[in-house]
């Protein structure tokens, strides 16, 4: 299939793309910032420009797509719901989603996707208490409910034009390197952590490679339509989450959050956290999906098992391997692709050329402070891969695979980075955000440096 992707930086988008295009299909990617998309998508993913706000999409990106999955949406937990924030919220999912279906309504019948599976959420359902919310239980009251309500009609508009839509409710998404989750292990790998208000309400939630897999499922399964809940089959109350946690990370969980102290820091916001939705996956079962995470014990365990981190970057370059693995040989190139904000500067390299255990010293700094670093050559395996892991340096964990692979005449740089900061829940909860952040802006620097210096800026559009 060749399946359009907007949202596809997100939290859901990254890993939907990346399997996606495991599983041999063409995917395109709708993105308002087409550079910055290129240096975080896989290669292969092709990027082009929309911007809702002004109703411009480049309409070749559906041009011959088979279907197209609607992820982008302003984050409902990212800032207090002040009434700027809230028209943001509304706008980017309603008119955003208007605008995806006026352009798809625009081109020719026999060129228009065979199917639409948007992102909605179980937000739609409002603060329900004990009641068991099936895809047949009406909206409720609130902000929430009438956005995605108003979210969902626009997408419903793409039937008139003969598309298949789904309508995926998504719950709490469980994922280790962003949402609710990430947020939460911090404090409660301190011990800090503890149930929200009273901790009777309930907690529909997802693990995220589960909530991947049923996008997937619902792009494959032409007999499902209409709303789907994007939740695993056993919801649990707050209490129950909190004791699984701390179970899953061996710390206590006796500290409560109380509701007034939430709605005095959050405002209106604070019902995310507050609302109670005991929510089944009735017609994504029905359809026959079977879910590899269905108990909280077993999420948790497969999402906390360590403090490590995964990053992993493709850019495309046309310029085959012998060149470009002949470039990364020569240490001081690194100085070359690395941000001026580091100062990064390598000092000694202990053999006069690369190989394995060959040491590299270099001093730089990180946010003002200096900082040496020593990394040890582990693997040398010329023209298509090296690692490198850092033996002294601002990491507790650094291991970087480099991996030069032959793709369409040219070459597929992949880096693979396994890292974990030190001072383990203390350095996650102190600098954790800010370490994504910084690698984030050196690899998108790094990326821009690659393909400046061997003429691959046009790679992120390959496929």
């Amino acid at each position: 299939m060749r399946v359009v992707v907007t949202g596809a930086t997100g939290l859901i988008g990254g890993p939907l793309v990346r399997r996606l295009l495991d599983a041999g299909h063409e995917v395109r990617a709708l993105t308002r910032g087409v550079e910055r998309a290129r240096a975080v998508l896989p290669a292969r993913c092709a990027c082009f420009a929309w911007d809702p706000e002004r109703g411009a999409i480049d309409r070749a990106a559906l041009a011959g797509a088979d279907a197209v999955v609607h992820l982008a949406g302003e984050g409902v937990a990212a800032g207090r719901w002040t009434e700027a924030r809230k028209r943001a919220i509304r706008e980017s999912r309603v008119a955003g989603s208007r605008v995806l279906v006026e352009t798809i309504a625009g081109l020719d019948a026999a060129a228009r996707p065979r199917v639409l599976a948007s992102a909605s959420a179980i937000g739609i359902y409002g603060d329900r208490g004990d009641e068991r919310l099936d895809e047949g239980a009406a909206p409720g009251a609130g902000f929430l409910p009438e956005v995605c309500t108003a979210w969902e009609r626009e997408v419903r508009a793409a039937e008139d034009l003969g598309l298949r839509v789904v309508t995926v409710r998504i719950g709490i998404v469980l994922a280790k390197e962003g949402g609710a989750l990430a947020r939460m292990l911090p404090p409660f790998r301190l011990g800090v952590g503890g149930r929200i208000g009273s901790g009777r309400q309930w907690m529909s939630w997802i693990h995220v490679d589960d909530l991947v897999a049923l996008f997937v499922h619902a792009l494959e399964r032409d007999d499902l339509r209409g709303p789907v809940n994007g939740v695993a089959p056993e919801p649990v109350r707050n209490a129950d989450f909190t004791a699984a946690l701390g179970h899953a990370l061996g710390r206590p969980t006796i500290l409560p959050v109380p509701a007034l102290a939430l709605r005095l820091a959050l405002g209106e916001m604070a019902i995310i956290l507050l609302a109670s939705q005991r929510v089944a996956p009735r017609a994504a079962e029905a359809a026959g999906f079977a879910f590899r995470h269905r108990t909280l014990p077993g999420a948790l365990a497969d999402l906390c098992r360590d403090h490590v981190h995964e990053l992993e970057r493709e850019q495309w370059v046309p310029r085959p391997p012998e060149e470009v693995f002949a470039f990364f040989s020569d240490a001081h190139n690194l100085e070359a692709i690395t941000p001026p904000f580091l100062r990064f500067d390598v000092r000694a390299v202990s053999t006069a050329a690369m190989e394995a255990g060959t040491r590299l010293d270099y001093r730089l700094r990180v946010r003002g402070l200096p900082l040496r670093w020593r990394s040890v050559i582990e693997a040398w395996e010329p023209p298509r891969r090296f690692v490198d892991v850092q033996t002294k340096g601002p990491y507790r964990l650094w291991h970087h695979t480099h991996e030069f692979e032959p793709r369409d005449g040219g070459t597929l740089i992949r880096d693979r980075v396994r890292y974990e900061v030190p001072l383990g829940a203390l350095g996650e909860l102190a600098a954790g955000a800010l370490v994504a952040r910084d690698l984030a802006e050196i690899f998108r620097y790094r990326h821009a440096q690659i393909a400046a210096r061997f003429g691959g800026a046009a790679a992120g559009a390959r496929s």
